[in-house]
C-alpha cells in the first residue's frame, strides 16, 4: 500500500463529510484489529550469552547447562492465542524448547539448534499458511 498524506485519508474516510469538516479540530484514533497473521519469523544464531541473559532465557536451566550458542526463533502471531497451536506445532515438528510464549501478545521463541529452530519456525509459518489460513512473512535468518 502507497503512503497517503494525512489529507488524503482523512478524504477518503470522511468523503462525503470532508468538506463540512474542513479545517475543524478531528480525533483520530488507531485502533489495532488484529486479523490471522504471522507478521515476524526469525531465526537468530548467536554465540554470545548475554543475548541468552537480556531475553530471560537463561532463567530456569539446570546446574551445570549452557544453552549458550544456541538459535533462537522468534515469531510473531495475531490473533494473540495462536502462539499456543504455534508452540505445540513448533514442539511436534524439531527437538526445539520453548524459551518463552506470551498468549497476551503473540510471541513465540524457541530455541535448540540452528537446523531444528530452523525447521522448527518454517513448519509453523507453513502451517499457518496452509492449513490455518494466515497471511504469513517469509522466514529470515541471521
Amino acid at each position: 500500500m502507497a503512503d497517503i498524506t494525512k489529507e488524503e485519508l482523512l478524504e477518503r474516510l470522511f468523503h462525503d463529510d470532508y468538506e463540512r469538516l474542513r479545517g475543524k479540530k478531528l480525533r483520530l484514533t488507531r485502533v489495532r484489529v488484529p486479523g490471522k497473521e504471522v507478521c515476524l519469523a526469525h531465526v537468530l544464531n548467536p554465540s554470545q550469552a548475554c543475548i541468552y541473559q537480556n531475553l530471560g532465557l537463561h532463567i530456569g536451566v539446570h546446574e551445570g547447562e549452557d544453552h549458550t550458542g544456541e538459535s533462537i526463533g522468534l515469531v510473531r502471531f495475531t490473533p494473540w492465542e495462536a502462539v499456543v497451536v504455534a508452540a505445540d506445532v513448533a514442539m511436534k515438528s524439531a527437538d526445539v524448547q520453548i524459551g518463552f510464549m506470551d498468549r497476551f501478545c503473540g510471541s513465540l521463541i524457541i530455541t535448540g539448534g540452528f537446523s531444528e529452530v530452523q525447521t522448527a519456525v518454517e513448519e509453523v509459518v507453513r502451517f499457518f499458511d496452509e492449513v490455518l489460513g494466515f497471511k504469513t512473512c517469509r522466514v529470515y535468518k541471521s
